[in-house]
């Protein structure tokens, strides 16, 4: 069976769907933005006991850490998104927009979708083992709950490959469905 019928029929709950997965991942994005001025706060404060007081405090530099990683994993979907994100670029810009939406089915499907899979779900197999341990950092004055952090990764990897279905099923819907191209970017 060609998938044209299928997307012709489904169009708009399928672009439902993928504008559901946007804006799950421009509201994550801008909040995990708004991180930043406290990240940058933490640095400064390390760095000024540090080198002024000769002040080193195990809990502030594993904060950085932790704010970092959050920071990262919530804007990753929203890079994906606004396609802000790192392209290696021999051809795709040379592509009609046709080409360049059969790159991005072809390297999501082959490429992206099973990585981001395989790495969420180690990630959240690490942050539920995580979870049962209760683990705490190794340091005796690091922060505790480790897990935490290993719960956000694991939530940051599981929204970037639900972005990268969005961004398939938009693809998807431009190849297929001719009323679509007005979706072409």
């Amino acid at each position: 069976m060609h998938p044209a019928p299928f997307f012709r029929g489904n169009i708009m709950s399928i672009r439902q769907l993928a504008g559901i997965i946007d804006s799950l991942s421009v509201l994550i994005g801008k909040a995990g933005a708004l991180i930043l001025p406290l990240l940058v706060l933490t640095i400064l404060v390390n760095v000024i006991l540090r080198y002024t007081f000769n002040i080193g405090l195990i809990e502030l530099e594993e904060l950085q850490w932790h704010l970092n990683a959050t920071v990262v994993m919530c804007c990753l979907a929203y890079a994906l998104k606004t396609d802000e994100h790192v392209r290696v670029d021999l051809f795709y810009n040379r592509l009609d927009s046709r080409g360049r939406d059969w790159v991005n089915v072809l390297g999501l499907l082959f490429l992206f979708l099973p990585f981001t899979a395989l790495v969420g779900w180690n990630a959240w197999t690490i942050a539920a083992y995580s979870w049962e341990l209760k683990e705490g950092s190794p340091m005796p004055s690091g922060l505790p709950a480790r897990y935490i952090i290993k719960g956000i990764m694991a939530l940051g990897m599981t929204l970037l490959m639900l972005q990268g279905v969005a961004l398939l099923l938009r693809a998807l819907c431009r190849l297929f469905s001719p009323q679509a191209e007005e979706d072409r970017p």
